[in-house]
Protein backbone atom coordinates (compact mmCIF):
# COMPACT_ATOMS: atom_id res chain seq x y z
CA UNK A 1 0.00 0.00 0.00
CA UNK A 2 1.71 3.57 -0.96
CA UNK A 3 1.38 6.24 1.52
CA UNK A 4 0.67 10.06 0.08
CA UNK A 5 3.98 12.54 1.25
CA UNK A 6 1.93 15.41 -1.30
CA UNK A 7 0.28 16.95 2.15
CA UNK A 8 3.47 16.42 4.10
CA UNK A 9 5.54 18.42 1.47
CA UNK A 10 3.05 21.06 1.01
CA UNK A 11 3.05 22.52 4.69
CA UNK A 12 6.98 21.64 4.69
CA UNK A 13 6.90 24.11 2.16
CA UNK A 14 5.43 27.05 3.92
CA UNK A 15 8.07 26.77 7.01
CA UNK A 16 10.18 29.59 6.04
CA UNK A 17 13.76 28.65 5.13
CA UNK A 18 12.61 25.28 4.51
CA UNK A 19 14.12 23.25 1.52
CA UNK A 20 14.47 19.85 0.26
CA UNK A 21 16.00 18.02 2.96
CA UNK A 22 16.05 20.14 5.62
CA UNK A 23 14.91 18.46 8.62
CA UNK A 24 12.58 20.31 10.91
CA UNK A 25 12.46 20.43 15.08
CA UNK A 26 10.05 21.43 17.38
CA UNK A 27 11.19 22.57 20.89
CA UNK A 28 8.30 22.99 23.80
CA UNK A 29 9.66 25.65 26.04
CA UNK A 30 10.14 24.01 29.78
CA UNK A 31 12.47 26.12 31.39
CA UNK A 32 14.13 29.49 31.50
CA UNK A 33 17.78 31.40 30.93
CA UNK A 34 19.98 31.61 33.50
CA UNK A 35 22.58 34.18 33.39
CA UNK A 36 26.21 34.20 34.80
CA UNK A 37 27.32 37.24 36.36
CA UNK A 38 31.50 36.85 37.93
CA UNK A 39 33.73 38.66 38.77
CA UNK A 40 32.00 40.35 41.73
CA UNK A 41 33.62 42.31 43.86
CA UNK A 42 31.62 41.87 47.27
CA UNK A 43 34.24 43.00 49.96
CA UNK A 44 37.30 44.84 50.17
CA UNK A 45 39.82 44.04 52.57
CA UNK A 46 41.93 46.75 52.96
CA UNK A 47 45.45 46.88 55.19
CA UNK A 48 48.67 49.09 55.26
CA UNK A 49 49.60 48.28 51.97
CA UNK A 50 47.20 46.51 50.34
CA UNK A 51 43.59 46.05 49.44
CA UNK A 52 42.21 42.46 48.84
CA UNK A 53 38.99 42.36 46.64
CA UNK A 54 36.89 39.30 47.59
CA UNK A 55 34.52 37.79 44.30
CA UNK A 56 31.38 35.71 43.99
CA UNK A 57 30.41 34.63 40.93
CA UNK A 58 25.95 34.94 40.71
CA UNK A 59 23.95 31.99 38.93
CA UNK A 60 21.04 34.98 38.28
CA UNK A 61 17.67 33.40 36.23
CA UNK A 62 16.51 35.95 33.83
CA UNK A 63 12.89 37.29 34.67
CA UNK A 64 11.20 39.37 36.70
CA UNK A 65 10.19 36.70 39.94
CA UNK A 66 11.18 37.71 43.09
CA UNK A 67 13.27 35.24 44.05
CA UNK A 68 15.46 33.76 47.04
CA UNK A 69 19.16 34.06 47.20
CA UNK A 70 21.15 31.24 48.46
CA UNK A 71 25.28 31.82 49.00
CA UNK A 72 27.41 28.98 48.57
CA UNK A 73 30.86 28.66 50.18
CA UNK A 74 33.55 26.03 49.27
CA UNK A 75 35.53 23.83 50.90
CA UNK A 76 39.13 23.66 50.69
CA UNK A 77 40.52 22.70 54.34
CA UNK A 78 40.65 26.20 55.33
CA UNK A 79 43.67 26.76 52.84
CA UNK A 80 41.73 27.23 49.83
CA UNK A 81 38.22 28.84 48.83
CA UNK A 82 37.72 28.10 45.36
CA UNK A 83 34.57 29.50 44.54
CA UNK A 84 33.19 28.24 41.01
CA UNK A 85 33.35 24.62 42.19
CA UNK A 86 30.39 22.57 42.57
CA UNK A 87 28.64 23.73 39.32
CA UNK A 88 26.06 21.02 39.93
CA UNK A 89 23.87 22.05 43.25
CA UNK A 90 24.57 25.80 42.33
CA UNK A 91 22.78 25.14 39.13
CA UNK A 92 20.49 22.74 40.40
CA UNK A 93 19.21 25.59 42.62
CA UNK A 94 19.21 28.46 39.81
CA UNK A 95 17.42 26.08 37.57
CA UNK A 96 14.78 25.80 40.47
CA UNK A 97 14.49 29.85 40.83
CA UNK A 98 16.85 30.78 43.49
CA UNK A 99 19.85 33.51 43.07
CA UNK A 100 22.56 31.50 43.68
CA UNK A 101 26.03 33.50 44.67
CA UNK A 102 29.12 31.38 44.80
CA UNK A 103 31.29 33.00 47.67
CA UNK A 104 35.39 33.26 48.03
CA UNK A 105 36.29 33.82 51.35
CA UNK A 106 39.82 34.22 53.10
CA UNK A 107 42.01 30.87 54.34
CA UNK A 108 44.97 30.55 56.20
CA UNK A 109 47.20 32.23 56.55
CA UNK A 110 44.16 34.75 57.87
CA UNK A 111 42.81 34.00 61.09
CA UNK A 112 39.56 33.64 62.30
CA UNK A 113 37.10 35.33 62.33
CA UNK A 114 37.79 36.36 58.72
CA UNK A 115 36.19 33.76 56.92
CA UNK A 116 32.71 34.40 59.42
CA UNK A 117 33.26 38.13 58.67
CA UNK A 118 33.40 37.54 54.91
CA UNK A 119 30.38 34.84 55.14
CA UNK A 120 28.48 38.09 56.83
CA UNK A 121 29.77 40.31 54.19
CA UNK A 122 28.63 38.29 51.22
CA UNK A 123 25.06 38.19 52.93
CA UNK A 124 25.18 41.78 53.65
CA UNK A 125 26.15 42.58 49.76
CA UNK A 126 22.83 40.41 48.47
CA UNK A 127 21.01 42.84 50.57
CA UNK A 128 22.23 45.91 49.59
CA UNK A 129 21.97 45.06 46.00
CA UNK A 130 19.12 43.04 46.29
CA UNK A 131 16.78 45.30 44.01
CA UNK A 132 19.62 45.18 41.11
CA UNK A 133 19.32 41.39 41.11
CA UNK A 134 15.88 40.93 41.81
CA UNK A 135 16.32 39.46 45.34
CA UNK A 136 13.78 38.85 48.20
CA UNK A 137 15.84 40.36 50.98
CA UNK A 138 13.75 38.63 53.49
CA UNK A 139 14.70 35.15 52.35
CA UNK A 140 18.66 34.36 52.28
CA UNK A 141 19.98 30.49 52.84
CA UNK A 142 23.50 30.25 52.80
CA UNK A 143 25.19 26.19 51.76
CA UNK A 144 28.70 24.83 52.21
CA UNK A 145 30.68 21.95 52.24
CA UNK A 146 33.01 20.77 54.62
CA UNK A 147 35.35 23.48 55.59
CA UNK A 148 32.53 26.06 53.53
CA UNK A 149 29.82 23.93 55.71
CA UNK A 150 31.97 25.16 58.42
CA UNK A 151 31.19 29.12 57.22
CA UNK A 152 27.45 28.21 56.56
CA UNK A 153 27.13 26.85 60.00
CA UNK A 154 28.94 29.67 61.59
CA UNK A 155 26.94 32.14 59.43
CA UNK A 156 23.81 30.68 60.60
CA UNK A 157 24.13 30.07 64.25
CA UNK A 158 25.57 33.55 64.60
CA UNK A 159 22.22 35.11 63.62
CA UNK A 160 21.63 38.09 65.59
CA UNK A 161 25.40 38.83 66.92
CA UNK A 162 26.79 41.69 65.49
CA UNK A 163 30.52 40.97 66.44
CA UNK A 164 31.25 39.17 63.31
CA UNK A 165 30.14 42.09 60.81
CA UNK A 166 32.88 44.43 59.58
CA UNK A 167 33.39 46.38 56.72
CA UNK A 168 30.63 47.92 54.09
CA UNK A 169 26.92 47.78 54.05
CA UNK A 170 26.61 47.75 57.77
CA UNK A 171 22.85 48.82 57.94
CA UNK A 172 21.59 45.46 56.44
CA UNK A 173 21.16 42.19 58.29
CA UNK A 174 23.69 39.40 58.07
CA UNK A 175 21.05 36.97 59.33
CA UNK A 176 19.89 33.75 56.74
CA UNK A 177 16.83 32.54 57.00
CA UNK A 178 17.76 28.98 56.28
CA UNK A 179 21.36 27.61 56.75
CA UNK A 180 22.62 24.04 54.54
CA UNK A 181 25.97 22.03 56.00
CA UNK A 182 27.35 19.14 53.81
CA UNK A 183 29.95 17.25 55.97
CA UNK A 184 31.03 20.42 57.87
CA UNK A 185 32.75 21.25 60.83
CA UNK A 186 31.37 21.98 64.26
CA UNK A 187 33.49 21.78 66.33
CA UNK A 188 37.85 22.82 65.57
CA UNK A 189 38.30 21.12 68.97
CA UNK A 190 37.54 17.28 67.89
CA UNK A 191 37.48 17.14 63.70
CA UNK A 192 38.99 13.15 64.38
CA UNK A 193 36.62 12.55 66.67
CA UNK A 194 36.39 8.85 66.58
CA UNK A 195 39.19 8.42 64.10
CA UNK A 196 42.30 6.31 64.75
CA UNK A 197 44.95 7.52 67.28
CA UNK A 198 47.62 8.34 64.06
CA UNK A 199 45.02 10.80 62.70
CA UNK A 200 44.08 12.36 66.45
CA UNK A 201 47.85 13.37 66.80
CA UNK A 202 47.14 14.91 63.62
CA UNK A 203 44.46 17.30 64.70
CA UNK A 204 46.46 17.58 68.07
CA UNK A 205 49.35 19.33 65.96
CA UNK A 206 50.34 22.82 66.42
CA UNK A 207 50.63 22.73 62.17
CA UNK A 208 47.05 20.97 61.28
CA UNK A 209 45.09 23.69 59.20
CA UNK A 210 42.39 24.54 62.31
CA UNK A 211 45.36 25.21 64.59
CA UNK A 212 46.62 27.64 62.04
CA UNK A 213 43.03 29.21 61.86
CA UNK A 214 42.92 29.46 65.20
CA UNK A 215 46.12 30.66 66.56
CA UNK A 216 48.52 31.51 63.51
CA UNK A 217 51.96 30.22 62.12
CA UNK A 218 54.66 30.01 64.22
CA UNK A 219 56.68 32.82 64.03
CA UNK A 220 59.31 35.41 65.36
CA UNK A 221 59.04 34.33 69.33
CA UNK A 222 55.62 32.78 68.58
CA UNK A 223 56.20 28.86 68.77
CA UNK A 224 52.77 27.95 67.60
CA UNK A 225 49.36 26.66 69.13
CA UNK A 226 47.01 23.71 69.25
CA UNK A 227 43.37 23.86 69.14
CA UNK A 228 43.77 21.57 72.61
CA UNK A 229 45.88 24.56 74.09
CA UNK A 230 42.73 26.77 73.56
CA UNK A 231 39.93 25.39 74.10
CA UNK A 232 37.52 28.20 75.01
CA UNK A 233 38.79 29.81 71.85
CA UNK A 234 38.47 27.32 69.95
CA UNK A 235 34.80 26.96 71.11
CA UNK A 236 34.15 30.28 70.41
CA UNK A 237 35.31 30.18 66.49
CA UNK A 238 33.05 26.68 66.39
CA UNK A 239 28.87 27.26 65.76
CA UNK A 240 28.80 24.41 67.98
CA UNK A 241 29.59 27.62 70.50
CA UNK A 242 27.25 29.53 69.34
CA UNK A 243 23.75 27.39 69.97
CA UNK A 244 21.90 29.40 72.38
CA UNK A 245 18.91 30.88 71.47
CA UNK A 246 16.84 31.18 68.31
CA UNK A 247 18.32 29.68 64.90
CA UNK A 248 17.21 29.34 61.49
CA UNK A 249 16.40 25.91 59.94
CA UNK A 250 19.11 24.05 59.75
CA UNK A 251 19.76 20.65 56.68
CA UNK A 252 22.54 18.70 58.18
CA UNK A 253 23.92 15.94 55.41
CA UNK A 254 27.24 13.22 56.28
CA UNK A 255 28.82 10.73 54.79
CA UNK A 256 28.99 7.79 56.65
CA UNK A 257 32.39 6.85 55.11
CA UNK A 258 33.83 10.29 55.87
CA UNK A 259 37.61 9.81 57.01
CA UNK A 260 38.33 13.43 56.92
CA UNK A 261 35.75 14.85 58.76
CA UNK A 262 33.95 13.01 61.79
CA UNK A 263 30.31 12.60 61.38
CA UNK A 264 30.02 13.05 64.80
CA UNK A 265 30.98 17.07 63.64
CA UNK A 266 27.52 16.72 62.51
CA UNK A 267 25.85 14.63 64.80
CA UNK A 268 26.66 17.07 67.69
CA UNK A 269 25.51 20.08 66.15
CA UNK A 270 22.35 18.31 64.94
CA UNK A 271 22.19 17.23 68.87
CA UNK A 272 22.56 20.45 70.32
CA UNK A 273 20.36 22.38 67.26
CA UNK A 274 17.64 19.97 68.37
CA UNK A 275 18.16 20.56 72.20
CA UNK A 276 17.20 23.97 71.52
CA UNK A 277 13.95 23.76 70.08
CA UNK A 278 15.16 24.70 66.78
CA UNK A 279 14.18 23.10 63.43
CA UNK A 280 16.71 21.11 61.99
CA UNK A 281 17.14 17.96 59.85
CA UNK A 282 19.94 15.79 59.84
CA UNK A 283 20.75 12.97 56.61
CA UNK A 284 23.69 10.75 56.94
CA UNK A 285 24.27 9.91 53.48
CA UNK A 286 25.04 5.76 53.07
CA UNK A 287 28.88 5.17 52.23
CA UNK A 288 29.61 8.61 51.39
CA UNK A 289 33.25 9.88 51.86
CA UNK A 290 34.52 13.56 51.70
CA UNK A 291 33.82 15.18 49.09
CA UNK A 292 33.54 12.21 46.84
CA UNK A 293 30.66 11.64 43.74
CA UNK A 294 27.65 10.67 45.93
CA UNK A 295 27.52 14.25 46.91
CA UNK A 296 27.24 14.92 42.85
CA UNK A 297 24.34 12.87 42.50
CA UNK A 298 20.51 13.20 42.26
CA UNK A 299 18.91 11.99 45.25
CA UNK A 300 21.29 14.21 47.13
CA UNK A 301 21.04 17.52 45.32
CA UNK A 302 17.31 16.97 44.92
CA UNK A 303 17.01 16.86 48.84
CA UNK A 304 18.54 20.19 49.23
CA UNK A 305 16.58 21.83 46.20
CA UNK A 306 13.63 20.71 47.67
CA UNK A 307 14.20 21.73 51.37
CA UNK A 308 15.76 25.19 50.11
CA UNK A 309 11.92 25.14 48.57
CA UNK A 310 10.27 24.26 52.42
CA UNK A 311 12.17 26.96 53.96
CA UNK A 312 12.84 29.49 51.72
CA UNK A 313 9.95 28.87 49.60
CA UNK A 314 9.49 29.86 45.97
CA UNK A 315 9.92 32.71 43.45
CA UNK A 316 7.26 35.15 43.66
CA UNK A 317 5.99 35.51 39.94
CA UNK A 318 6.32 39.07 38.23
CA UNK A 319 6.72 40.47 41.85
CA UNK A 320 10.69 42.19 41.44
CA UNK A 321 11.31 45.90 40.64
CA UNK A 322 12.84 46.53 36.83
CA UNK A 323 16.75 46.36 37.12
CA UNK A 324 18.32 49.63 36.66
CA UNK A 325 20.59 49.41 33.63
CA UNK A 326 22.91 51.70 35.22
CA UNK A 327 23.28 50.07 38.80
CA UNK A 328 26.41 50.42 40.61
CA UNK A 329 27.11 46.72 40.91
Amino acid sequence: MSVSTTGVASAQSTVPGYTEGAQIMRVEVTGGQIDTIGGVIYSQIKSQRAIRQLRMTLLVPRNDDLKPAIVYFPGGGFTSADYEKYSEMRTALAKAGYIVAAAEYRVVPDKFPALVQDGKAAVRYLREHAEEYGIDPARIGVIGDSAGGYVAQMVGTTNGEREFDQGVFLDKSSDVQAAVSLYGISDLRSIGEGFPEDVQKVHQSLAVTEALLLNGPAFGRFVGASVTSTPEKALAASSIGHVKGKKPPFLIMHGTADTLVSPMQSAHLYEALKAGNNFVEYVLVEGAGHGDLPWYQAPVIDRVVGWFRQHLGAPIKGKAKPARTNANL
